[in-house]
């Protein structure tokens, strides 16, 4: 039997940072140089990444939304919640 190890990243470049935070790397990019969100990490003499636990904390740590989900976000159309079938209710 063979034991399968999963290791997670411990840092994120650019674009997969963005990527797990659902924004673009230029929102990121912004909000790291107005201090609103975690900022990147030397780990090399020439390279910058995110510290992946910083930025889940981040995460976390943001409110929670009253807004409504944009058209094309995947959450019916906008600004009404999807309709439940009756075989769903049951």
């Amino acid at each position: 039997m063979s034991t399968i190890v999963t290791i997670k990243p411990m840092y994120l470049a650019r674009e997969e940072a963005a990527k797990l935070l659902a924004m673009s790397t230029t929102t990121l990019e912004g909000l790291a140089a107005k201090g609103e969100a975690p900022a990147p990490r030397q780990i090399s003499k020439g390279r910058v990444a995110w510290l992946v636990e910083e930025l889940q904390a981040w995460a976390r740590s943001r409110p929670k939304s009253e807004m409504l989900p944009p058209e094309n976000s995947g959450y019916g159309r906008a600004g009404k919640k999807p309709k439940l079938s009756s075989a769903s209710s049951l």
